[in-house]
């Protein structure tokens, strides 16, 4: 039994290959579409246990390392490894796998005795194959509020069975605060259901965040883009503010210019799991009135006496 046969891969091939090649042959073979044809769900067995064992980042590697043997329950990577350095020694041949000296040639699959003392019988016969289930990927769409402050969501999913079937399950996804667009959530035992009574995979929930009306993300540090008027901008003014979890006072300094970034402490993402709490970085935009009349003109041009004439020397310089 080749595994990368079976979801016809290449032994090379990457884990996005690998999942799009179980995607297609579990739809083609799937019982549901091929009501009462045993060969096809022999078929979709097979590739259902393939692909949970491909899917599986150490499980793949000691596949890969061992072959079938590496399928069989209590199979230990270690063991095997000592075993199989002691059978080369044993024989005193110096290839790297037991065999002459610059020979590959060696099946681990075919030492029994090795079996034995790694599976307590002679090649593991007789002992159900015992394998974990498949990890899962889903995704979640949350609120910008939601990332922000965490909660709970009810996800509904399809675990892989044992049997090579699917198996709908309403599953409670518990949010971190502050977790952020891109972030993986791991739910333990919530992947595909075992084989001959292995643990269950795990469920990695992939989260997507909608962006909020006003406010962005910077880490843990929130930004707004805060207008203020002229006369606010020259002179100084202490101005309401939205945050997180009401408004807040936050204090124009006279003379600020447009673009300046005034800080709120402890205004962003709120602490949690031993992060401290982010801060609520406020850019200042100047909000020019278009309509004035001629003695606000008038005032304005008074204010030319006051401005810097050499405003864009170090830009033109």
């Amino acid at each position: 039994m080749d595994l990368y046969k079976i979801l016809g891969v290449e032994r090379g091939a990457t884990r996005e290959v690998i999942q799009k090649a179980y995607r297609k042959l579990a739809r083609q073979y799937h019982p549901d579409l091929n009501p009462g044809d045993e060969k096809a769900e022999e078929r979709f067995k097979e590739i259902a246990s393939a692909y949970a064992v491909l899917s599986d980042e150490k499980r793949r590697a000691d596949y890969d390392e061992f072959g079938e043997v590496s399928l069989e329950s209590g199979f230990d990577a270690e063991e095997a490894r000592r075993m199989r350095e002691q059978f080369g020694q044993r024989f005193g041949t110096g290839g790297p796998f037991g065999g002459a000296a610059g020979q590959d040639e060696f099946h681990f699959g075919g030492i029994d005795d090795l079996f034995g003392r790694m599976f307590g019988g002679p090649g593991g016969q007789g002992r159900a194959i015992r394998m974990r289930g498949s990890d899962v990927e889903a995704s979640l769409e949350l609120d910008f509020l939601e990332a922000v402050h965490g909660g709970e969501k009810r996800l509904t999913l399809n675990r892989p069975t044992a049997e090579g079937g699917m198996k709908a399950e309403n599953v409670t996804v518990r949010i971190p605060p502050g977790v952020d667009s891109n972030g993986r959530l791991r739910i333990p035992g919530k992947g595909g259901l075992g084989l001959g009574g292995g643990e269950p995979g795990d469920l990695w929930v992939t989260v997507r965040v909608r962006p909020h009306r006003f406010f962005k993300r910077d880490g843990r540090n929130l930004t707004l883009d805060l207008p203020i008027s002229v006369s606010e901008a020259i002179l100084g003014a202490k101005v309401e503010v939205p945050t997180l979890d009401g408004r807040a006072t936050l204090t124009i300094p006279p003379g600020t210019h447009g673009g300046a970034r005034l800080r709120l402490r402890g205004k962003g993402v709120p602490a949690a799991r031993g992060k401290q709490a982010g801060d609520l970085l406020v850019r200042v935009q100047i909000r020019v009135p278009r309509e004035l009349d001629d003695e606000a003109k008038s005032n304005v041009e008074a204010l030319r006496a006051f401005e810097d004439p050499g405003i864009r020397k170090e830009l033109l310089s």
